[in-house]
């Protein structure tokens, strides 16, 4: 049984930095894939904002990550407002009780959803810090290379967002999370007469997160 919250953007107004750390080990535990999938996080949503043009590009700033060139948000409120996003998922991750996570973008104006970008997670329940799962970490974040590719791409195979768009961050829980008073249970906000794209997916061997994104056909599309 699933839990649907969603976490309400507060009026633009955030997010330290998310840490840039190389790691090499090969040895993944439950904080460290934690770890992995939280900053994972953090880069897909700062990377789909910029790409979608949610916000102005000039709030954005690159960093090196992954091998990549990434846009991060420089503003503030918005950097703060992910950051305790951010802190929320980590610790479902690290309880195994966070089902999946979805970013939606909708009109501001008449608040229809124009795109779902669906991050489903799986966790190895069974998984013990006693036997710590086996990847090396090159090969995990060479999977998250070709995820970022694939979101910074997209903006060549989806409609053209024509207006003013703004976004919210969903999340399915088991009904054994705890749920912060700040958030609230949503509708899942589905897109009527949609299409979706699959993205590649990484794991590491604790998480597993397998990635899509569903949009509102145009009638060009039709």
């Amino acid at each position: 049984t699933s839990k649907f919250k969603k976490f309400k953007v507060p009026p633009f107004a955030g997010r330290s930095p998310m840490a840039t750390s190389q790691q090499t080990r090969s040895n993944i535990t439950l904080r460290g894939s934690t770890e992995i999938v939280t900053e994972f996080f953090g880069f897909s949503i700062n990377n789909i904002l910029y790409q979608r043009g949610i916000y102005p590009p000039e709030l954005f700033k690159p960093v090196n990550k992954y091998g990549l060139t990434l846009l991060v948000a420089s503003d503030e409120g918005l950097r703060r407002y992910l950051s305790q996003v951010l802190t929320q998922i980590s610790e479902w991750l690290m309880n195994r009780c966070i089902q999946k996570l979805v970013i939606v973008i909708a009109s501001v104006t008449t608040q229809q959803v124009l795109e779902r970008w669906v991050f489903n997670i799986e966790a190895d329940r069974s998984f013990s810090d006693a036997r710590p799962a086996q990847k090396p970490e090159r090969e995990i974040q060479s999977e998250i290379q070709a995820i970022m590719r694939q979101i910074t791409s997209s903006v060549s195979c989806l409609p053209l967002l024509r207006e003013a768009c703004t976004f919210d961050l969903l999340v399915y829980t088991d009904e054994s999370c705890e749920i912060p008073h700040a958030w609230e249970v949503s509708d899942p906000k589905y897109i009527s007469n949609s299409a979706e794209v699959r993205l590649r997916s990484f794991t590491t061997k604790v998480h597993k997160v397998d990635a899509c994104v569903a949009y509102r056909r145009t009638d060009d599309d039709l």
